[in-house]
């Protein structure tokens, strides 16, 4: 059975709260964290992955480092802005009342 990506809507949040929890991680290191936190139930591919970041550096939620890893290659690390966590705010409680409502409605029909 084919693995689901991300759920539809959830992206934006899913990598809010990674940089939020771990502020300078590069775009693998995020597909790895939501694959492992998930135990290998999401998955985010790199063609939805990489246009999202390009999108919320241009959102202003995110900012974008160029660095040199241990091995000596160049890696593009990522870290949460102010308008990033106040972002990722706004996501976590759409989420929540989201997930609520759709609870109400498997509970009640």
């Amino acid at each position: 059975m084919k693995k689901p990506d991300a759920l539809q809507g959830s992206l934006d949040l899913l990598v809010l709260k990674i940089l939020e929890r771990r502020p300078r991680t590069h775009g693998y290191g995020i597909m790895t964290a939501v694959k492992d936190a998930s135990d290998d139930l999401l998955r985010i591919e790199e063609g939805s992955l990489y246009p999202a970041l390009y999108r919320m550096e241009e959102a202003g939620w995110i900012r974008a480092e160029w660095i040199k890893n241990d091995t000596g290659r160049r890696a593009r690390v990522y870290e949460l802005t102010a308008a990033g966590r106040k972002q990722l705010g706004l996501e976590e409680s759409r989420w929540h009342a989201a997930t609520a409502a759709i609870n109400q409605v498997l509970r009640t029909v």
